[in-house]
């Protein structure tokens, strides 16, 4: 079922985290902060919005870090109600597709519902002070990837931050498959 998360709730300062990475080491929000902005998206192993997208997701997470912004990803799927999203299968995903950043397990989903996120990907853009610019989509893409000439939406918006600590102020947002919550 598809989902899409709440608009930009600009100035909202980022929660905190310390989550495991797919290599190994325990990161921090200040440890993938970057200088000028940090993005945090949240996706998973198995959503075709995610797989769809994954090289545009890895495109811009590498121009974004190129100019100065942080970039990291946390999957919080019930890995045991969805195998594929286990962290042994992460590890293998963020290997396979040559991440440049760190992919990071929220096995209790705390990080998650800190974040309120809805869907993956669902991403949020905030600026140097981590205050949050921006909660859209990638592109136009959906369960398949659009054309390669769509506007880069997310890079676009976190090069505006980059450039003005500002956000844009027409944001439409992400659309994907629900988090994958643990029963009550």
């Amino acid at each position: 079922m598809a989902v899409t998360p709440p608009v930009c709730d600009f100035g909202w300062a980022a929660a905190d985290f310390a989550l495991p990475g797919t290599d190994g080491k325990t990161w921090t929000l200040a440890d993938v902060k970057g200088e000028k902005g940090t993005l945090v998206m949240f996706i998973c192993n198995h959503c075709p919005y995610v797989l769809a997208v994954m090289d545009r997701i890895l495109r811009d997470a590498r121009d974004l870090q190129a100019m100065g912004i942080g970039v990291v990803a946390i999957s919080a799927n019930d890995a045991e109600s969805y195998p594929a999203d286990s962290f042994d299968n992460m590890k293998v995903f963020a290997q396979d597709r040559g991440f440049t950043f760190p992919y990071l397990y929220d096995e209790s989903q705390d990080v998650a519902r800190a974040y309120d996120a809805a869907c993956t990907p669902d991403f949020f853009g905030f600026d140097a002070g981590l205050g949050l610019q921006y909660r859209g989509r990638l592109d136009a893409s959906r369960k398949e990837a659009g054309p390669p000439d769509l506007r880069r939406d997310l890079f676009e918006a976190m090069k505006q931050v980059a450039e003005t600590g500002q956000g844009p102020a027409d944001q439409i947002p992400s659309m994907g498959c629900s988090i994958k919550w643990k029963a009550a």
